[in-house]
């Protein structure tokens, strides 16, 4: 059996134009300080990370991993959730994610996503030279409009939206294979692989591809009340990232999971800092290990009620008291008598 690795700490939600969050050395120090052993980068974040230069640039990315090693840190995976989102965006969607993109492919839907299939490819090109070996990210989506049927869907809608999702998606998972590294897509609402149905239909469209895999978040499976321990049972050889965040679901007389337009504080579903919600992490880190996970137990922080940087420094050491060391040996193992062949045979009465 494997052990997982960790804590780790996602830093989207840290990035900021203060230190020590608006540059690398000065917040790997900081996480290293907390606790944590690795980072989990947003390649979208310039203060942090310069992802055209690393996808060119071996000795760019030799000296990123030589700033996080200086600060006792290692990079976990690197992310493209906001990258990924614009290779698939419904037109409904199109103004609200265009401030995901470069300025120059603003207002234009076929040079945005043009402009993000690269920066997902660039991505895995750099993940290779830091010598990682998956990448978290986002699917887009087309379908996630209709995803409650009414006014009825038109016969199709769904099968073609999840065609094209692959289309777009299929070179890109051969770039990624090139570069040999798995794509771990965040099962998301919001995105159209947000469950285990949605992950098979494309998995179908895309030929089972071998680095079409999953970043498993419980916390998105608490707010769609789906089985989060009979996910990793259904889907661990597909699960290559891990983000440990928690989450509530507290149903009213008022509303249940499509939250009444609430803001999140006023939502039955909300994220929570690690221990001040309902998922069970430790029946989690019992199946990964159980599993062989070998990958980074990664902390996001998303909370409604508590700051940011209370629920990082309280997220390293629940990580850590969580991680299951694996046992060497069987427990019984001092009651074994030894055995073979001959033995066994005559054990069983076997002539």
């Amino acid at each position: 059996m494997k052990t997982l690795k960790g804590p780790g700490i996602f830093l989207a939600q840290f990035g900021a134009n203060e230190p020590p969050f608006n540059s690398l050395p000065d917040i790997a120090k900081w996480a290293g300080g907390l606790g944590y052993k690795g980072i989990q980068i947003p390649t979208w974040d310039s203060n942090l990370f310069d992802l055209t230069k690393a996808a060119e640039s071996q000795t760019y990315c030799d000296e990123v991993k030589g700033i996080c090693a200086e600060n006792g840190v290692e990079i976990t995976e690197l992310s493209t959730h906001l990258q990924g989102q614009l290779v698939a965006v419904h037109p409904a969607y199109d103004e609200l994610f265009d401030g995901f993109a470069a300025p120059e492919v603003r207002g234009n839907p076929k040079a945005r996503q043009e402009w993000a299939v690269q920066q997902v490819k660039n991505a895995a090109t750099a993940s290779r030279r830091l010598g990682l070996t998956a990448h978290a990210t986002f699917p887009g989506a087309l379908a996630w409009p209709y995803w409650y049927a009414w006014p009825q869907r038109p016969a199709g809608l769904i099968e073609e939206a999840f065609d094209e999702l692959a289309r777009r998606w299929l070179p890109i998972l051969n770039h990624f294979d090139s570069c040999g590294v798995d794509a771990a897509y965040e099962i998301h609402p919001g995105e159209d692989l947000f469950d285990g149905e949605t992950f098979e239909m494309f998995l179908e469209r895309v030929d089972n591809h071998p680095r079409a895999n999953i970043l498993y978040d419980p916390s998105h499976f608490v707010l769609q009340q789906l089985d989060y321990l009979g996910y990793i049972d259904a889907y661990h050889e597909r699960i290559k990232c891990f983000h440990v965040k928690d989450a509530e679901f507290n149903p009213t007389a008022k509303q249940g999971v499509y939250g009444g337009y609430q803001p999140w504080i006023k939502r039955a579903g909300r994220f929570r800092s690690l221990g001040d919600g309902q998922v069970d992490f430790g029946a989690i880190f019992s199946k990964m290990a159980a599993y062989d996970f070998d990958g980074w137990a990664v902390l996001e922080w998303e909370c409604c009620i508590k700051d940011n940087e209370v629920g990082a420094a309280e997220g390293a050491p629940f990580i850590e008291a969580h991680i299951i060391q694996v046992a060497r040996k069987a427990f019984d193992d001092f009651a074994g008598s030894g055995a073979d062949q001959a033995t066994n045979r005559r054990v069983l009465g076997i002539s």
